[in-house]
Formats: C-alpha cells, sequence, structure tokens
C-alpha cells in the first residue's frame, strides 16, 4: 500500500466517517448509528485505512460460532487502486485467523469486478449466487467463502 496510508482498528468514534465513505460506494449505505451498533457488538469488529489522519476505507466483519462474515468493505474512489482495500482485507482475514474462525462469508455483486478480484485473489471461491439481491441497480450477489487456509 503506498505510503502514507496506515492501517488500525475502527472505534465508534470513526462511525460519521464510515458513513460517508458508506453514502459514497453503496446506493443503499449504512447510517452512523448502525455502524455504531456494529461496532459496539462483542462479536463485530473494523479497521480503517488513514491517509494523513481522514479516514479513506474500512471493513467490517463479525464472527458468530466458528463462521466470520466480512460485512462491508468501502475505499474512498480517489484512493482505489492503490492496496487500501488489499490491506484492510489482510486485516480483517488475520482478525479472523486469530479466533475460531474455520471459513468466512460474503456477498459482492456480481458486475463489482474489482472486488471479485480482490477476494478471489485472497483465496475466496464462489459458492451461491442470490438473484436479485441487490437494490438500485438491481443485481446478483455472489456468495463466497474462504476456508481458514485459502482454497484452491
Amino acid at each position: 500500500m503506498d505510503a502514507p496510508y496506515r492501517t488500525r482498528p475502527a472505534t465508534s468514534a470513526d462511525a460519521p466517517a464510515l458513513a460517508a465513505l458508506e453514502r459514497a460506494a453503496f446506493a443503499d449505505p449504512w447510517s452512523a448509528a448502525s455502524l455504531r451498533e456494529v461496532l459496539a457488538a462483542d462479536s463485530s469488529f473494523g479497521f480503517v485505512a488513514e491517509d494523513g489522519g481522514a479516514v479513506v476505507g474500512y471493513g467490517l466483519g463479525r464472527i458468530i460460532a466458528d463462521d466470520g462474515e466480512i460485512l462491508n468493505l468501502a475505499v474512498a474512489e480517489e484512493h482505489r487502486h492503490r492496496g487500501v482495500g488489499r490491506s484492510l482485507l489482510g486485516s480483517m482475514l488475520a482478525r479472523f485467523d486469530t479466533g475460531p474462525v474455520r471459513q468466512v462469508f460474503l456477498e459482492v455483486r456480481e458486475g463489482n469486478l474489482a472486488a471479485v478480484t480482490l477476494y478471489r485473489g485472497a483465496g475466496f471461491v464462489q459458492v451461491g449466487r442470490r438473484a436479485e439481491y441487490y437494490r438500485d441497480p438491481v443485481e446478483a450477489a455472489l456468495v463466497l467463502r474462504r476456508g481458514r487456509t485459502p482454497l484452491a
């Protein structure tokens, strides 16, 4: 990742910045209150990427029993294709690997080729497809899975 990016654990104080990224990145964004709630939950965690103190990306995950789930990962448009998403994903996967997690799941827009490529490069494989999962625009979601040791 290009300097001066820094990745650190997210806190509830980051919720307004994460909500701003949500609004820019997603058609159906989470509110700051929802993000604070996720960050406060015992089963959830997050990481942010900063550039000069400004939050330019984040990832949220949760652990339920021995399954992990990537809830959201977003990078500000002007910081994409610089390794920010890969760094955040790496931090999240390392966090999943420290506990009882045997597999990690996520849903991604079928047409989001950059994200699909990122996840496949990290060992995720498609295990399902949910037609018309996303709104605005209506689009299918690919369900991806990664075992504790990346799958071939």
